[in-house]
C-alpha cells in the first residue's frame, strides 16, 4: 500500500488467511509511514472510520470503534477486583487502555509497559483523544520488554494486569505462555486479576483454548472468556480472557459498575454479565460444561 497511489476509491485491505476472509476500509490518505525498530507502523485517514493505525499490515485500531475493545479489556477486570489500586498494562502503546484505567478514581498507579515507543509517539500525534491521561500523575510510561518487566516484578506488586498485545506472533508470542502467566500470578496480590486479549472466537478457538490451558497450568483458579463485537478485527467478533486468584469473575461488582461514575460508551454491568455467556460451539471447544 505504501507505493500505491491513493485515489478517491482506494481501500485498505487486511487479509485473514486462517479465516478465509478479508476486511477493507475506504481510505482518503496515508498520513504516516514508519519502520520502527520492531515493526512497520502506518496511519491512514479513512472515509468512515476516522484514523486507522496498522502494524505490519494488520489493523490495530480505528477512531470509530476502538472504544469497544479498550473498554472490554479494562473494565471487566477492574470491576472484578474488589478495590484495584495498582494496575499494570503490558502493550497498549496507543494508550487507550491507560485512558480507560484512569477513569477509575480508586486507581493510584497505572504503569504502561510498551516495547515500541514509536507506537505511543504516533498515538500522541494522531490519536490524542486516547492519550488524554498520559500526563496524569498516576500514570507512568515505560518503553521496555513487558516479559522481562513482569519476570522481575516483586511479588504482589499489582492488583490488576492487563495484556493489550498484538496477535501471538513475533515478539508478542511470549505473552501467551504458561511461564509468562506464572510470572503474572506471582506479581499479583491476593485478589489479583489478569485480563488478556484473546483473539476471535470464530477464527481462533484454538488460541483461546491454549491460553486458558496455560493460565490454568500457571495456577489461576478462576477463568472467564468474554466476547464482544469488534468490526475492524478478523470476523468482527473478539474476546478477552480473565484469570483471577480469588474472586470468581462471575462475582464482579455489579452495583458499583452503575454507581462508580466511570463514563463508558459500550461497557455496562448488563453487557459485562451477558459477555460471559459463551455460545455452545465455543463452550464445547473449550471443554466447558
Amino acid at each position: 500500500m505504501g507505493t500505491e497511489k491513493i485515489t478517491p476509491d482506494s481501500w485498505y485491505t487486511e487479509i485473514c488467511r486462517e479465516g478465509g476472509s478479508a476486511l477493507s476500509l475506504q481510505i482518503r490518505s496515508k498520513i504516516h509511514d514508519e519502520q520502527t525498530p520492531y515493526q512497520h507502523l502506518e496511519i491512514y485517514e479513512t472515509e468512515k472510520y476516522g484514523r486507522l493505525m496498522t502494524l505490519d499490515g494488520l489493523v490495530m485500531l480505528t477512531g470509530r470503534d476502538n472504544f469497544i475493545y479498550h473498554e472490554m479489556l479494562v473494565h471487566p477486570a477492574l470491576f472484578t477486583h474488589p478495590a484495584p489500586k495498582k494496575v499494570l498494562i503490558i502493550g497498549g502503546g496507543d494508550c487507550g487502555c491507560l485512558l480507560e484505567t484512569l477513569k477509575h478514581p480508586g486507581v493510584e498507579r497505572a504503569e504502561l509497559v510498551e516495547l515500541d515507543e514509536q507506537v505511543t509517539r504516533a498515538a500522541e500525534k494522531y490519536f490524542p483523544e486516547l492519550c488524554a491521561s498520559n500526563n496524569d500523575p498516576r500514570a507512568s510510561l515505560n518503553f521496555v520488554d513487558g516479559i522481562k518487566w513482569i519476570a522481575e516484578a516483586g511479588a504482589g506488586s499489582y492488583d490488576v494486569i492487563l495484556i493489550d498485545s498484538t496477535d501471538p506472533v513475533g515478539p508478542a508470542t511470549g505473552l501467551f505462555t504458561e511461564s509468562f502467566y506464572r510470572n503474572c500470578l506471582q506479581a499479583l496480590g491476593p485478589d489479583g486479576v489478569l485480563a488478556a486479549q484473546s483473539e476471535s472466537p470464530l477464527f481462533h478457538r484454538d488460541i483461546i483454548k491454549d491460553m486458558r490451558s496455560a493460565m490454568d497450568a500457571a495456577g489461576f483458579p478462576h477463568l472467564a472468556t468474554l466476547h464482544f463485537p469488534q468490526s475492524t478485527y478478523p470476523s468482527g467478533w473478539w474476546t478477552v480472557t480473565l484469570a483471577s486468584k480469588s474472586v470468581n469473575p462471575t462475582d464482579f461488582r455489579r452495583t458499583q459498575t452503575q454507581d462508580s461514575g466511570v463514563q463508558t460508551q459500550y461497557y455496562s454491568s448488563a453487557l459485562h454479565q451477558g459477555a460471559m455467556a459463551l455460545p455452545p460451539f465455543l463452550r464445547k471447544h473449550l471443554g466447558l460444561p
